[in-house]
């Protein structure tokens, strides 16, 4: 056993946790009893708490090893009701500068289904949030599913927002490959005011019809993207329809516009119509995996750690349903991955600390550590 797993569990003995590390695992659980937990993320302020989202509203916080008794913040009374479906409170992201200014957002879909993107403010209180939020932007969702959810700062200090295409399946109002609406889209905005304003270097002019909101499109679902903490390039895991699961790469250098296929594309591979599509300009996916394998593609993270030198600089991401880890890199332009871990876990997200040490998210409501 490493000192460094040593000092974990005499940590997780000392604070009464239910730390426990299965036979041969890489991963040893910090806490668990959460309620549908979707995501998990750090305020960036040098005290080492992390947020679980839960996807039925509330925002709890692990501190010193244990889940705080009160909620950081509860949207319950303001998210979709049912939380049988794809909705409810899906993403959280703390200003970088949330230090000094105590800002931070949510994405949740509203009593009517409605992608909401929200600002919230700590309050006196450094444990809870102040319940008045302001609401910066919605979008109409079609469906009940498909609704992306995630958000995160980018190394630009603008906002990004997954969107899913508006749902059913086959994208049929033909969504992510337009570019007068917001859905299937990966969209970059500035919140550092009252209200959002779009950044001048976004890809899309309003002369074009286009929603300059639009950083990128042609997705069908990203769940769960990520910002290489070193070099900046961002990686999305997006879901795939009935065949392929998908992560796509844009690098740091980007200056936006990208589209990435879909539905033209599931993967990089035809889907309207099955043979013969045009490909364009399409960009395909760096890695991807048919259903045989996995049926719901979770988007990871770089690792950037410093506890496990050997996999310094290479990309963690799993399969909802199937449980499998996989890690991959770049090997002079090509991406490889391999198996990395086989659970038996409905992996909803991976997350980082502030230190770039890497999490696990169980939906059925633990949280895992990557330990040597």
């Amino acid at each position: 056993m490493s000192f460094y797993i040593f000092k974990l569990s005499l940590l997780c003995l000392i604070l009464l946790t239910s730390c426990t590390r299965a036979q041969d695992s890489r991963f040893i659980e910090i806490v668990g009893g959460f309620k549908a937990p979707v995501g998990m993320t750090h305020a960036g302020d040098g005290t080492g708490r992390l947020f679980v989202i839960e996807k039925g509203g509330k925002i709890k916080i692990i501190s010193q090893g244990q889940i705080l008794a009160e909620p950081f913040l509860d949207l319950s009374s303001v998210i979709t009701p049912d939380a049988s479906t794809e909705q409810g409170l899906l993403g959280l992201a703390f200003d970088p500068n949330y230090e000094s200014n105590g800002r931070f957002f949510v994405n949740y879909t509203d009593a009517g289904g409605e992608t909401t993107i929200a600002r919230y403010q700590v309050s006196g209180d450094p444990n809870k949030a102040s319940s008045e939020g302001k609401i910066l932007l919605t979008i109409d969702q079609p469906f009940w599913n498909h609704n992306g959810g995630h958000i995160a700062f980018g190394p630009d200090g603008y906002l990004y927002i997954g969107m899913g295409d508006g749902g059913d399946g086959s994208d049929p109002g033909e969504r992510a490959e337009n570019l007068t609406t917001l859905l299937g889209k990966m969209l970059r905005i500035d919140v550092s005011g009252e209200a959002y304003t779009v950044p001048e270097t976004n890809p899309f002019s309003p002369a074009s019809g286009a929603k300059t909101e639009i950083w990128a499109y042609g997705l069908r679902n990203p769940w769960k993207f990520s910002f290489d903490r070193v070099t900046g390039d961002l990686y999305i895991g997006d879901v795939g329809q009935n065949y392929y699961e998908e992560i796509s790469f844009q690098a740091a250098s980007s200056t936006g516009g990208e589209n990435y296929g879909w539905d033209t594309l599931e993967g990089s591979h035809c889907h309207e119509p099955k043979q013969g599509c045009d490909v364009g300009d399409s960009v395909l996916p760096i890695l991807e995996y048919d259903h045989n394998e996995g049926v719901s593609v979770t988007g990871g993270y770089v690792y950037r750690g410093s506890q496990i030198p050997s996999l310094q600089g290479k990309y963690l991401f799993a399969d909802f349903g199937s449980g499998t880890i996989w890690v991959a890199q770049n090997n002079s332009g090509e991406w490889t991955r391999e198996g990395f871990e086989k659970t038996n876990w409905s992996i909803a997200s991976f997350a980082e600390d502030e230190i770039g040490e890497l999490y696990v998210v169980n939906f059925a409501g633990s949280v895992y550590q990557l330990v040597k």
